[in-house]
């Protein structure tokens, strides 16, 4: 594929994803229609579905997007002289701060368990935000040991929740002291 076919690929499907997205946000998943999703890109359902087998695959490569930017968000938010536990609990207000873009507790927390099934949103948020997670739990806490995957599934599910009370209105930093006092605690008895 030439330079050129491969830009104007790109660039459809990223109109694609950028108009789904607007759409899945705006109406839900349900209420999407392939045809607007379309028109608001500015290409044919032709288009659309020489891109993406279906609504549902363009709502998955949308999920992907914006997993990705929650993890990228996680990364860019530790320097590198952190202790592991600053950097963590920097990763903590990073995922808040990356989870506080207009639908995306909506799009990652609610509508991709249910569109994508709970085991497809689960392996996706393992591959980014999960991840940071795993690779932070295990630098704070190194005797965590065959806990590691464990801590690492219940506190990625607790921030979640607090993701989406945060969303609903609720106090941001009184998670945030949770967290913290919960993640000493952690350390503390894996110490002892």
């Amino acid at each position: 594929m030439s330079r050129s076919n491969r830009e104007r690929t790109q660039q459809t499907r990223g109109a694609l994803i950028d108009a789904g997205r607007r759409l899945f946000v705006d109406k839900g998943y349900a209420e999407t229609a392939t045809p607007e999703i379309a028109a608001a890109a500015g290409v044919t359902r032709g288009a659309l579905y020489h891109h993406f087998e279906d609504k549902k695959a363009l709502f998955r490569a949308v999920v992907e997007v914006e997993a990705r930017a929650v993890a990228e968000a996680i990364a860019a938010s530790s320097a590198s002289d952190d202790t592991p536990r600053d950097a963590l609990i920097a990763g903590v207000s990073a995922y808040f701060d990356a989870m506080m873009a207009e639908g995306r507790t909506r799009l990652l927390l609610i509508d991709a368990p249910a569109v994508l099934g709970l085991p497809a949103s689960q392996a996706i948020d393992a591959d980014n935000a999960e991840r940071t997670l795993r690779t932070g739990l295990a630098a704070m806490l190194p005797r965590a040991g065959a806990t590691l995957e464990p801590l690492t599934l219940l506190l990625s599910a607790g921030f979640d929740r607090a993701a989406i009370a945060i969303e609903a209105g609720a106090e941001r930093r009184s998670y945030e002291r949770a967290i913290t006092v919960l993640l000493d605690s952690l350390a503390d008895h894996l110490r002892r």
